[in-house]
């Protein structure tokens, strides 16, 4: 009897151990976790600063309503990773509701104005814009991956904001895929309306997005 007591006493001991590494290696964790999302939400503003500035001039040099669209989302993703960053700056209290009510407003203005651009100039055909080209061609590769990290770091730290911020990024790939197939094809065949056609495609993202941004929904993707 006095064995059986012994080894329970040890095994619960062990157990109590056990459990008390594990809290320690997550709360080690937490701390690691928010210096990752600290840092990739500024390499992400940074890229986002270069896609919005080259994808709107281009769009102005080329007369592209797409590369308009392209831009305009770009624009909305740098707010909102501007917003998952100030939840982590020592003595910035931000209201993440407001912030996601002002960018779905943005998103729906957007769409509108798209919609409003692409019908107007939808017999003027844009011209070929390799700057656009580029750049879209960049995003397609380097959005997708930041969405990757952002859902990883959103599972690790709990962060709902960093999980729309992923999903925002996830669009913005879907945006830069149909921007680029918009462009390639006006460069190589020179179809007036495609342009715009191009541009009217983004429109149910954009406004799927900007739902879901004034839902304050985040992103139920599958595991990574």
């Amino acid at each position: 009897m006095q064995g059986k007591g012994s080894i329970s006493m040890e095994a619960e001991s062990q157990t109590g151990a056990d459990h008390g590494c594990c809290d320690t290696c997550q709360a080690q964790a937490a701390p690691m976790a928010s210096r990752r999302v600290f840092w990739l939400q500024w390499l992400t503003i940074g890229w986002m600063v270069l896609e919005c500035a080259v994808a709107l001039v281009s769009a102005s040099r080329a007369r592209s309503v797409a590369l308009l669209a392209f831009g305009a989302d770009s624009f909305v993703e740098l707010l909102s990773a501007s917003v998952v960053l100030m939840q982590y700056l020592p003595g910035v209290k931000l209201r993440g509701e407001v912030a996601e009510r002002a960018a779905a407003v943005l998103l729906y203005a957007l769409a509108a104005a798209v919609a409003l651009i692409a019908a107007l100039s939808f017999r003027h055909g844009a011209e070929t814009s390799l700057s656009g080209m580029a750049i879209t061609a960049l995003a397609l590769v380097f959005m997708p991956l930041l969405a990757w990290m952002k859902r990883r770091y959103a599972r690790a730290t709990g962060d709902a904001a960093l999980r729309a911020d992923a999903a925002q990024s996830a669009t913005c790939a879907y945006l830069a895929a149909v921007t680029l197939a918009g462009l390639a094809v006006n460069a190589a065949w020179h179809i007036t309306w495609v342009d715009s056609v191009a541009a009217l495609a983004a429109i149910p993202v954009v406004l799927v997005e900007a739902r879901r941004t004034w839902r304050g929904e985040g992103c139920n993707c599958a595991a990574v």
